[in-house]
């Protein structure tokens, strides 16, 4: 059979522990064998971003600036205990803190929904599809440990040298802070993304931040949403009939749970890793997850919402059986085959990512499916091992 042909290759991040062992599954039983895959390949793993310095990670989120596309496996941001694991030379940050901090943009995360498998939260109806900031807050702060009493200020020098300082706490004793940035250039991004994609999917756009206690911080993201929305969106929102509002997080929180769902829900950094996973875990699965990071200039980074199920890994290297589900890892891979396709408009390549996507639901569909979602399952269950699994969307495929 004559592969499927590719013109610009995607940038492939290779991750960590069980998502490592799916990944190259993946590739073997579902890709490679139709598909004349062309990629850039990084090798994400802990180990190799210690032996570069964590260089691997910006070559990659620069690669993805030159391509467009790419598609990542989940990795490890190590703690104490993985610096010890690893004999790590430091306590490297998220790699998807760096790569996000370089494409910037906004990560879009909806559920995957299959008939069978209802979601915990009995009103939902439709998919919910968090839009999540993916630039500063926690993910790019400065933490100090204060190692007793004494003042703590922010301090800000302009560029004439001139110097802004608010105390932060006068300590009494030890204690620990941090200090968070973002940009209005950043937060204007994240706006102008979420509207555009609520327009293009013709949903309503919910944003909530906690202004009332942070008065300045989330304050400026409330503000610029809105005069961009009132400048720029508001006619084009209304002539689509779909609705932007602004609410305050406590109180979306209790219009989400409550709703039919069908909505967006734009959240900051934090809020938006939190409750994307909620949102997972309602619906069914954190793999059963679709996401992607749109750049304002138009990159496309495909990624599993999910982490490397290390428990999983122990038990695959002591060769036990495993029942991992990797769903969130094949739509990662057909959400960059088919943004591929599209950009340098090869229909093939699109079709076989729709081809790919609906074998695999229809797998789950059938009955035959991995143990997170056999408990879940409203019909007669086949739990499968993760490589019969493979197969079973395969001979679907």
């Amino acid at each position: 059979m004559e592969k499927i042909r590719m013109i610009t290759p995607l940038v492939e991040m290779d991750g960590d522990e069980m998502t490592r062992i799916l990944w190259q599954k993946i590739k073997d039983k579902l890709i490679l064998p139709y598909v004349d895959l062309k990629t850039e390949y990084y090798d994400l793993g802990l180990k190799y971003r210690d032996e570069t310095d964590d260089q691997v990670t910006v070559d990659s989120a620069n690669a993805t600036l030159k391509y467009g596309v790419a598609v990542k496996c989940a990795t490890i941001t190590p703690n104490a205990q993985r610096v010890e694991e690893y004999s790590l030379k430091q306590m490297w940050k998220s790699p998807n803190g760096t790569i996000r901090t370089i494409l910037d943009g906004t990560v879009f995360r909806s559920p995957i929904l299959v008939k069978g498998i209802s979601p915990s939260v009995r009103t939902w109806q439709k998919p919910i599809t968090i839009a999540r900031h993916a630039y500063g807050d926690v993910y790019k702060n400065t933490e100090f440990r204060v190692p007793g009493a004494g003042k703590a200020e922010i301090c800000f020098t302009d560029e004439n040298g001139v110097e802004t300082r608010q105390t932060i706490m006068t300590f009494k004793g030890e204690g620990v802070m941090q200090g968070m940035h973002n940009t209005d250039a950043s937060i204007a991004s994240f706006a102008h993304s979420c509207f555009q994609y609520a327009l293009s999917v013709k949903q309503d756009l919910w944003f909530s931040t906690k202004d009332t206690i942070s008065k300045t911080y989330d304050h400026r993201f409330k503000d610029i949403f809105a005069e961009l929305y009132e400048t720029r969106y508001k006619s084009a929102f209304e002539a689509a009939g779909i609705e932007y509002f602004y609410t305050l997080i406590d109180d979306a929180v209790a219009r989400v749970i409550r709703s039919k769902g069908g909505f967006i829900w734009a959240l900051k950094n934090y809020d938006g890793d939190v409750m994307s996973d909620m949102v997972a875990t309602a619906f069914g699965s954190l793999a059963m997850m679709t996401s992607v990071l749109v750049s304002p200039n138009g990159q496309y980074e495909y990624e599993a919402a999910h982490g490397t199920v290390t428990r999983h890994y122990y038990r695959y290297l002591k060769g036990e059986e495993t029942s991992t589900n990797p769903v969130a890892t094949i739509f990662a891979w057909t959400g960059a085959l088919r943004k591929r396709g599209e950009l340098d408009n090869l229909p093939d390549l699109c079709a076989f990512a729709d081809r790919l996507e609906k074998a695999t639901i229809a797998t789950i569909e059938s009955g035959k499916m991995t143990g997170d979602l056999a408990v879940l399952y409203e019909g007669e269950a086949t739990k499968l091992n993760s490589d019969e699994f493979l197969d079973a969307i395969a001979a679907n495929l």
